[in-house]
């Protein structure tokens, strides 16, 4: 058995308003095999920002409210949504809430994605 806890994982703050934890995966707390899984806090009029990877991706709200764009299509994002994005497919999320929003995210296969360096070095805003 593996067991970390969420919020013992520093995770990393993003300049477009969020911070990442990767729980699982090439660069997660615990380094799986098949996929990649974290935990995401959006604060207010934060996001992630529009991108698209080779792999399917799900979102899952927790906690707030926000805005999700999958392929130029926007729907409300409430807790409880489950958010299947398939590959190739540009997409981002966005909290229009006044509290924080709180996302878990799974993609396979497990790489480390591209818009994470982007979005670090002001290429993705």
């Amino acid at each position: 058995m593996k067991k970390i806890n969420i919020f013992s994982i520093e995770g990393m703050e993003f300049p477009a308003g969020r911070r990442t934890r990767v729980l699982l995966g090439e660069n997660g707390a615990i380094d799986g095999e098949y996929f990649c899984q974290g935990y995401v806090v959006i604060y207010p009029g934060g996001s992630i920002p529009a991108h698209e990877h080779i792999t399917v991706e799900t979102y899952t709200i927790l906690k707030g409210e926000g805005e999700i764009t999958v392929d130029g299509q926007t729907e409300p994002a409430a807790p409880g949504d489950y958010i299947y994005i398939d590959r190739e497919k540009n997409h981002s999320l966005k909290n229009t809430g006044t509290s924080d929003m709180h996302v878990m995210f799974v993609y396979a296969p497990k790489m480390i994605v591209d818009h994470w360096a982007q979005e670090m070095d002001g290429r993705l805003k």
